[in-house]
């Protein structure tokens, strides 16, 4: 399993990297300069891409060595994937060397097999990359190669050849701990602007050659986890942030092309599920005050688009009636100011800053530094099998919503509010422990919760919109626009909120709580 963390850095940069005093100090020999011809090989329809795999041929100072790479995960700019590698006589591909190198229960193997995918592979992009390559260790004794890549990658010919640059870091494990990786990243980041790379040459190469590359910016929903009742606490809070994080940032490099509506909303419920289950396991560890600043600071980024998103593509757009016209002169407006704040939240996830939080959570996560002030019976129960702490925090995290829920019938905006993120933080707990549990009890059970969610969000929009449709009009430059707007603002403030009293007596909330009430814990 090859273990390495990928970053991007600025061509510019590169002569800061070259000369960063890390690698003087760590580096056990010269830098290695290496000039690398890649070619990388697939069905015309893409076989090996859609099952998550890469093959290519690489020259190498006069050596053909093929390589395979396939499964694995992202997590935080850690990419972790399972890797083959043969010597070949020249750039053809040698299946049937492949094979004897590959485990027998790797699923890849059975489609290397298919008569399909040996008798049409064909080249589908290259690359042309000078490697300088060095050999660090660090003072714990780990050792980790350290990659510059600075080339192209190209696909198609003639007229039609496309190509985008390559210029990046590897940091791959050769020995020791994972969490030496980020160590040596955070001293680089000190005196470079370093980016996390999420995608992988082979990832980039295939946009590349694809019709359509914008596809690969498509928004990244959470993944289900597949947990064991054999894991310990701890292995399941590892699975869990790691699942969180594939959702983060699987979804910033969308958040960062500064359009996509629905890349910041995955985001942003990547980084809530992230920061509900941080609250799940918090008697047991605890993240460090400077981090949860960080990832309170990125929420907020992120938050801010999100509402302005909303109240634009859906509140104001969805109003009919008396409110139409005031709304459409509202909406252009509201779209104007949600620009703005995805312009914010792509300078976000494209700073240092965002950079230095992903890197020292991952370090946080992958060190598992909680143990350094956990008490014996933290440790104890960390090491604990699951099943009895998943069905405690089921149990509490009901009875918390149970509790919120009781005075529904005459409860404020603020405690709807709080009723509404309970209901959030249980479902996210369910799911999270939904392989532990009975699929049929988990089914109807999140699907009621889920329903209350959008009955309370419905009420929440209001109360968002009521907020920014005051501040709408101080956004405007121009002192008519604010007085135009101010008035349109006004009267869809007082429409949207008679028509929340109207659907509060609607009886559709209320349902959807008798039902949830109803339905059985699942265990």
């Amino acid at each position: 399993m090859e273990i390495e963390l990928k970053l991007l850095l600025a061509p510019d940069d590169a002569p800061r990297l070259r000369a960063h005093s890390l690698l003087a100090q760590t580096a056990q020999t010269a830098p290695q300069v290496l000039q690398m011809h890649d070619i990388y090989v697939d069905t015309p329809d893409l076989q090996l891409c859609r099952h998550q795999a890469g093959l290519r041929v690489r020259q190498v100072d006069g050596r053909w060595v093929q390589t395979l790479k396939a499964g694995g995960s992202v997590s935080g700019g850690l990419h972790s994937r399972h890797e083959w590698e043969v010597d070949v006589p020249g750039p053809q591909p040698d299946l049937a060397a492949l094979d004897s190198a590959i485990g027998r229960k790797q699923p890849i193997r059975a489609l290397l097999r298919l008569d399909t995918v040996r008798d049409a592979l064909q080249p589908v992009f290259t690359t042309r990359i000078e490697r300088t390559v060095w050999l660090l260790r660090t003072p714990q004794g780990d050792q980790i190669e350290c990659v510059l890549d600075q080339g192209v990658i190209e696909s198609g010919a003639d007229d039609a050849a496309r190509s985008v640059p390559v210029s990046e870091i590897e940091l791959e494990l050769k020995q020791g701990q994972a969490a030496s990786l980020f160590d040596v990243a955070l001293a680089l980041l000190q005196d470079v602007p370093l980016q996390l790379g999420h995608l992988s040459k082979a990832e980039r190469g295939y946009r590349l050659a694809l019709s359509e590359p914008l596809q690969a910016l498509r928004a990244i929903k959470a993944q289900p986890l597949a947990l064991d009742a054999a894991m310990s606490v701890e292995q399941v809070f590892l699975a869990i942030a790691g699942n969180c994080l594939e959702q983060v940032g699987g979804n910033q490099e969308g958040v960062a092309g500064g359009e996509s509506v629905e890349s910041v909303h995955q985001m942003r419920v990547g980084l809530r599920r992230l920061r509900s289950a941080l609250g799940m396991f918090k008697s047991l560890l605890a993240l460090p005050d400077a981090l949860k600043s960080e990832l309170a600071w990125l929420g907020g980024a992120l938050g801010e688009a999100r509402d302005w998103d909303v109240l634009a593509g859906n509140t104001l757009a969805q109003l009919d009636g008396a409110a139409q016209a005031d709304a459409a002169a509202l909406a252009e407006a509201a779209h104007a100011q949600a620009r703005r704040k995805h312009v914010q939240a792509a300078q976000a996830v494209t700073s240092v800053r965002y950079t230095a939080c992903m890197l020292g959570l991952q370090r946080w996560l992958q060190a598992r530094a909680w143990r350094d002030s956990c008490s014996l019976r933290q440790v104890r129960r960390l090491d604990a099998h699951v099943p009895p702490f998943a069905r405690a925090m089921l149990r509490k995290d009901q009875r918390r919503l149970v509790k919120r829920g009781k005075r529904l019938q005459h409860a404020t905006p603020q405690q709807r509010h709080r009723l509404r993120i309970a209901a959030k933080k249980t479902r996210y707990a369910t799911e999270f422990f939904a392989s532990l549990l009975a699929a049929r009890a988990v089914q109807p059970y999140v699907a009621r919760l889920s329903t209350l969610q959008d009955e309370l969000g419905r009420l929440n929009d209001v109360q968002v919109a009521d907020r920014l449709l005051r501040q709408l009009p101080e956004v405007q430059a121009d002192q008519s626009a604010q007085d135009g707007l101010r008035q349109h603002a006004a009267f869809v403030r007082g429409y949207l909120a008679a028509r929340a009293q109207a659907q509060g007596r609607d009886g559709r909330m209320h349902k959807a709580w008798r039902r949830f009430k109803a339905a059985r814990l699942p265990a």
